[in-house]
């Protein structure tokens, strides 16, 4: 049988995903239940227990696949990036709406009403999915009020389809937000994530991790030919960065614990005393054909 990446194929011995039938063993195949987050972020975990690694993050409005609930968890797979993980099957809805709108502020609070010197109820990252039932104004200030009740301000959303033109810029709203492993999200976020999120706000739809994204993103360049350009990005084993222009990056990192910018050259020479040099050089947005 196939050995296939369990990151992005659901298969266990005893149970896995129905359309892996016929290329994988086990005991048991199921074609699962559409589910959809109901917490701001979720942690999807790589195991059912809670200090089991957390390979990445799910946010707010993203539907999954659940293919086993059991003692608290479930074994899920992400529709948007096809990953593979165990989540708190308490954070998961099988009636939740269909959002109508998708975060664009880094952070955004959820008011109890639309007066926003209450109390916020609850906060969503950038790329959180909502929906909006009305907009109201109240004192010149314009309010989404969500479905699930709550109002967020409306100027922290934009409408589902309407993707935003410049992925880079998108990554620009993380700068200083705390880096955190297997992080999507504006509360706290890798540099894989970083790159992933950004991207997904324009609308396109890149797999999650480094190793992933270093051989699908757009095509292969060689830096020395024709230098960088802003929105490149540069990889090194297990680490990407985002070029801003031709000498500066951003990326979320463990010297800085934060997402920052940082001169391409010196990140070079920093990073090659313990991991080497730069591994890949990428160009989104253009075919390999």
């Amino acid at each position: 049988m196939t050995t296939l990446d369990r990151r992005l194929h659901a298969h266990r011995a005893d149970l896995a995903d129905a359309r892996l039938e016929g290329t994988v063993e086990a005991e048991r195949f199921t074609a699962g239940t559409p589910a959809r987050v109901s917490a701001p972020v979720i942690d999807v975990h790589s195991a059912p227990h809670a200090d089991a690694g957390i390979d990445t993050q799910f946010l707010y409005g993203d539907t999954v696949r659940v293919f086993e609930q059991r003692e608290g968890w479930a074994w899920v797979q992400a529709d948007h990036d096809g990953y593979v993980g165990y989540v708190d099957a308490t954070s998961l809805a099988t009636d939740a709406a269909a959002p109508t709108h998708r975060v664009t502020a880094q952070r955004s609070f959820v008011y109890p009403e639309p007066e926003l010197k209450k109390p916020a109820v609850a906060a969503h990252s950038l790329g959180a999915g909502v929906k909006v039932a009305e907009l109201v104004e109240n004192r010149g200030t314009r309010y989404a009020v969500l479905s699930t009740g709550g109002a967020m301000f409306a100027g922290h959303l934009r409408a589902i389809d309407d993707h935003q033109d410049d992925y880079v810029s998108v990554a620009e709203n993380f700068l200083h937000t705390p880096y955190l492993w297997g992080g999507t999200s504006g509360f706290g976020i890798d540099c894989s994530g970083l790159v992933q999120t950004s991207m997904r706000m324009t609308g396109q739809t890149v797999l999650r991790d480094t190793d992933m994204q270093a051989e699908s993103i757009g095509v292969l360049i060689e830096p020395g030919q024709n230098g960088l350009r802003r929105g490149d990005l540069v990889f090194w084993k297990g680490h990407v960065a985002i070029m801003l222009d031709q000498e500066m990056m951003l990326h979320a990192n463990g010297n800085t614990m934060t997402v920052a910018r940082e001169p391409l050259k010196d990140a070079i020479e920093r990073i090659e005393r313990l991991y080497g040099r730069p591994t890949h050089y990428r160009r989104p947005g253009v075919s390999e054909d």
